[in-house]
């Protein structure tokens, strides 16, 4: 183990893994939560075609954890010189640091739009049947979009806080 840690460019690679993290496992989430919404809306749209665009509307809000873990592993390439600039020669323990200022927006990205296409799902049935219930429908989505930004905001904070 010391000798891998010892390896040279084991940090920038420990920062890649970070950002790819960031990107697979939000991206995974936005995935399943967007098709879980998908599913309800395509059913609601068969009887009701005029409800495309309010079920439309509910099937994106999962989609945002994955634009956070693309922002984020944006931000770990641009800030490791990956982008924009020339790589940084980061140690062993700026690469740990960086893989763990990705943990945060990854795994609550995953859960949480999963979590939200549940709600999300829940709303399209609800404006299935009422129609001028959109914006409480949305609402009970978008809440669950608080923990996301949450962990977005503490992944980008532990990245700045990171010196090279």
């Amino acid at each position: 183990m010391e000798a891998l840690l010892q390896m040279e460019g084991i940090g920038l690679i420990l920062a890649i893994v970070g950002a790819a993290f960031a990107v697979l496992l939000a991206g995974i989430g936005s995935a399943i939560g967007i098709g879980v919404v998908g599913q309800v809306a395509a059913g609601v749209v068969t009887e009701d075609p005029d409800k495309f665009g309010p079920t439309l509307l509910l099937q994106a809000l999962p989609g945002t954890q994955g634009i956070y873990g693309l922002l984020t592993g944006f931000l770990i390439l641009q800030r490791t010189g990956l982008i924009g600039g020339a790589p940084a020669a980061l140690t062993a323990s700026q690469g740990f640091a960086v893989l763990f200022a990705a943990l945060p927006i990854a795994f609550v990205g995953l859960m949480s739009a999963i979590a939200q296409g549940k709600a999300a799902a829940s709303g399209v049935l609800l404006v299935a049947k009422r129609p001028e219930e959109l914006g409480k429908a949305i609402i009970y989505a978008v809440m669950v979009e608080t923990y996301a930004v949450l962990a977005l905001l503490m992944s980008i904070m532990i990245l700045f806080s990171i010196q090279f």
